[in-house]
């Protein structure tokens, strides 16, 4: 498997997760109990998989590799990109904050843990669209093979040193998520399987 497919399969999850985390944030909406513990949960899932993982893989090994091959980082697809990535992170901050306050959530909290979790999904769901589309089949099309086999190297050993730490902590956590929140008419992490463009 090369790496844009592994990437385009991370994808998958990211989505099925995104879906779970905002089913969660309707159902604390409308209970009257916090559930902190189970939004740390998500946070954690999201800052070390979604972001940590596939986001790292993403800015250091591919979006490096285009920059190198003449995509620039300050306009265009890369720098799009980028700053959805910062705009993703600016929503995960504030759904951390809400998994630590100390005093009860309050309806301002939960609309507000709604609202962040509605953005996120959104925000990432646009996002995944234009690299499963665009910006992906983009480097396929422009990084010569020789960038692309390096690519694929670099992200196997990013993908081998992850699964020695915390792959499988990081795997139970998303099955124990989804299985607790996926809303009916979402796809599961397996339901899409695609291949890469390269």
């Amino acid at each position: 498997m090369d790496a844009i497919e592994t990437l385009m399969n991370e994808h998958r999850l990211i989505e099925s997760a995104c879906g779970a985390l905002t089913a969660f944030a309707d159902e604390a909406r409308r209970a009257s109990a916090d559930d902190k513990a189970e939004l740390a949960r998500f946070v954690t899932f999201i800052r070390e998989f979604a972001d940590g993982h596939h986001h790292g893989k993403e800015e250091d090994i591919l979006f490096a590799a285009m920059i190198d091959a003449g995509f620039s980082r300050q306009a265009g697809p890369v720098a799009v990109m980028l700053m959805e990535h910062d705009q993703g992170r600016a929503y995960i901050r504030a759904l951390g904050e809400l998994a630590v306050k100390q005093e009860p959530w309050s309806s301002e909290d939960r609309q507000q843990l709604a609202g962040a979790a509605r953005g996120y999904e959104q925000l990432l769901r646009a996002h995944i669209h234009k690299e499963d589309v665009i910006l992906y089949p983009m480097a396929c099309q422009r990084l010569p093979p020789e960038a692309l086999a390096r690519v694929d190297a670099a992200c196997a050993a990013y993908d081998a040193k992850h699964a020695a730490s915390d792959g499988d902590r990081l795997e139970n956590l998303a099955g124990e998520l989804l299985g607790r929140h996926s809303s009916p008419g979402r796809d599961g992490p397996a339901a899409h399987r695609v291949g890469g463009c390269c």
